[in-house]
């Protein structure tokens, strides 16, 4: 009964995955209406009988200017996806400094991936390596000439090959679930919104550092007060989509890494092994050299969750990952 459960599973969360997916351009498109609501809103008013000046808005123009917004956003949102989305995998490679081998560099490494696709009838994934003492893996990539399983140094050389086998057995759930150019996908979104907010908090810093009076009157009245006021509005937009990015993906990472470990249980044959495993990767995850949180959210435990008492339950809250104990006491039930 728990085999065919997992196959529905995967069903409903590929449905879901795709609905959230949907949400980000449809976030990034409200968080612009909003910004110019909240502009008209401050930007429009009268004095009502009693001399009290009363703030209004404008749908009429929030709605006019959002529309002739609309395709310089979908334009440079496109082409911003698009050089991320195909130029992930040199990216991700360069980030945690992975190169890759063949069989006649790493035949037992070579051997293990080539046996599980042989099982589950995929094409073989090109084979990365990290040189790091720690214990990480993790998978990428969009399509077939870039989909890639990569593992660290200190992975191969603590883990036999059962556990290794559950480890890659992972990995390779992920791509043949389209799990990785899901992720891929969300982590350009989120990289959108995350330099947008970043560009408007610089702005605000030049604002309040050099000043931006030189249009206004001498008392500082005029032009800088509004750039200010649009600035913040800006930064309180941003922060809300940035929430809203971060929760949704969060959503389809956390489900995704269940259905990872019950499918690479299956392809391994062996659950207790890729527990182990799980087990030994939490006491020393590796790859946090990296630096980069939107690649960290691709590895198959994450090097902040380690973390201890309130930063425990933080990282708990807005993690990307399940609880490590809680995936291994499911694998343990097998």
């Amino acid at each position: 009964m728990r085999y065919v459960g997992i196959q529905t599973q995967i069903q409903r969360n590929n449905m879901m995955s795709v609905l959230l997916l949907l949400l980000f351009p449809v976030i990034i498109l409200g968080m612009i209406w909003v910004f110019l609501a909240l502009i008209n809103y401050f930007g429009n008013g009268y004095y009502d009988d009693y001399g009290n000046f009363v703030n209004e808005v404008s749908l009429a123009e929030v709605n006019h200017y959002f529309i002739t917004t609309i395709p310089w956003v979908v334009i440079g949102v496109a082409i911003w996806f698009a050089i991320a989305y195909f130029s992930n995998t040199s990216m991700i490679r360069n980030a945690v400094g992975a190169h890759s081998v063949t069989r006649k560099e790493n035949p037992r490494l070579y051997n293990i991936v080539e046996n599980l696709c042989m099982v589950c009838n995929m094409e073989m994934p090109q084979i990365n390596i990290v040189d790091d003492p720690g214990l990480n893996a993790f998978a990428s990539g969009i399509d077939a000439k870039s989909y890639t399983v990569t593992v660290t140094t200190g992975l191969m050389n603590l883990l036999d090959d059962n556990e290794l086998a559950g480890v890659i057995g992972h990995e390779l759930t992920h791509i043949r679930n389209r799990d990785t150019r899901l992720l891929i996908t969300s982590i350009i979104f989120v990289g959108i919104v995350s330099t947008i907010m970043s560009l408007v908090m610089r702005m605000m810093n030049n604002v309040m550092v050099f000043g931006r009076y030189s249009d206004g009157d001498r008392n500082g009245r005029g032009s800088g007060p509004s750039y200010m006021l649009i600035l913040v509005v800006g930064i309180i937009c941003c922060v809300i989509a940035y929430i809203f990015t971060l929760l949704t993906r969060f959503a389809i990472s956390r489900k995704r890494e269940y259905m990872a470990d019950a499918g690479g249980a299956e392809l391994c044959g062996d659950p207790l092994a890729l527990a182990s495993a799980l087990r030994k990767i939490s006491g020393n995850p590796g790859l946090g050299s990296a630096g980069r949180e939107d690649v960290a959210q691709l590895f198959i435990i994450h090097p902040k969750d380690m973390a201890q008492g309130f930063m425990s339950f933080m990282n708990s809250l807005f993690s990307t990952h399940p609880d490590t104990e809680k995936r291994i006491a499911i694998l343990e039930q097998f």
